[in-house]
C-alpha cells in the first residue's frame, strides 16, 4: 500500500468512526424538548367568549384566541375540546382537560376545586325579557313575582334565589335556552352574563331584549383555571397573559369581539 492510500484509509476509517460515535452519542442523548400541547376545554355556546363556529366546526371566541396567544408566547399549542359547562370542572380534576378557557369567574366556591390565573375579564350579569315587555327594570327586586331563568353552574343562581323576590328560579343548561322560553313565553325574563347575551342578540339570536337600564349586581373576574397544584402551567399561563397585556395583543383581541 502506498502512503497515500495508507493516510485515505485512515482517514476514512476516523471519518467512519467519528460517524459512529455521533450515531451513537444522538441514539443516547435525550430527545430535544418539543412544544408541550395542552387540552383546553371551551364551551359551545358562550358566544363571544367562547363558541362552536359552524363553518370551521370548530370552537372559537375571545377566550380561544387569548389563550392561543398566550402559547405562542411561552411555546405551547392549546388543543381547544368542546366541552359543556356543566362539564368544564369535572373534566379538569379528571384529567380530560389541562385549562379551562371559558366565560368563568373566579369565584372562592370555585377555587376550592380549580386553581384560577389571573384576571383576564370582568364583567356582571344582564338582564333580557320579551319585546313586548318594555319595562325599564333596573334591579333584581322590580321583578319581584316573576319567574326568571338563570344557566346551570354560574355564579347568579344562589344570589338570585338569596334574594327571595321571584316566584321561580329556574336552571338551564344554556342561554339560548333561556331567551327561547322567554320568548315563547314560558318564563318572564332572564339573566346571563351581560357579554355573552348582548353579542348573541346583535347576531339575531332571539326576539328578546338586553334591558339597558338594569345595572349588574353580581360582577366577577374571568379567569382561566388549572387543576389545583399544577403550579407550573398556571405560572406559564400568568407569565403569558401578563405578556399580550403589555404588548396590546389582549386589548386587541377583546376589541375584535366587541369587549373593548
Amino acid at each position: 500500500m502506498s502512503l497515500n492510500g495508507f493516510f485515505t484509509n485512515r482517514r476514512g476509517l476516523i471519518g467512519l468512526g467519528a460517524a459512529a460515535l455521533i450515531a451513537a452519542s444522538a441514539a443516547w442523548a435525550p430527545a430535544s424538548a418539543e412544544t408541550p400541547t395542552y387540552k383546553v376545554g371551551s364551551t359551545p355556546t358562550g358566544v363571544p367568549f367562547t363558541f362552536l363556529d359552524v363553518k370551521s366546526n370548530k370552537i372559537s371566541g375571545v377566550m380561544v384566541d387569548i389563550i392561543t396567544a398566550i402559547g405562542e408566547e411561552e411555546g405551547f399549542t392549546p388543543d381547544v375540546k368542546a366541552t359543556q359547562w356543566s362539564a368544564l370542572i369535572p373534566s379538569l380534576t379528571s384529567d380530560k382537560i389541562d385549562i379551562i378557557a371559558a366565560a368563568m369567574y373566579a369565584t372562592e366556591e370555585r377555587a376550592k376545586v380549580v386553581d384560577f390565573t389571573d384576571t383576564v375579564y370582568s364583567y356582571g350579569e344582564g338582564l333580557f325579557v320579551s319585546k313586548d315587555d318594555e319595562t325599564e327594570y333596573k334591579t333584581p327586586q322590580d321583578l319581584e313575582g316573576k319567574t326568571v331563568g338563570v344557566q346551570v353552574g354560574t355564579a347568579y343562581i344562589e344570589p338570585m334565589k338569596a334574594l327571595g323576590v321571584f316566584k321561580e328560579v329556574k336552571i338551564y343548561d344554556s342561554i339560548p335556552d333561556i331567551m327561547r322560553d322567554v320568548q315563547l313565553g314560558r318564563i318572564d325574563a332572564g339573566f346571563g352574563d351581560r357579554p355573552i347575551v348582548a353579542y348573541q342578540l346583535s347576531q339575531g339570536a332571539a326576539n328578546v331584549r338586553l334591558v339597558k337600564s338594569y345595572d349588574s349586581t353580581i360582577t366577577g373576574d374571568v379567569a382561566m383555571s388549572v387543576k389545583p397544584g399544577n403550579d407550573e402551567l398556571r405560572a406559564s399561563l400568568n407569565e403569558g397573559l401578563k405578556k399580550i397585556k403589555a404588548s396590546g395583543k389582549l386589548d386587541e383581541i377583546l376589541t375584535k369581539w366587541g369587549l373593548n
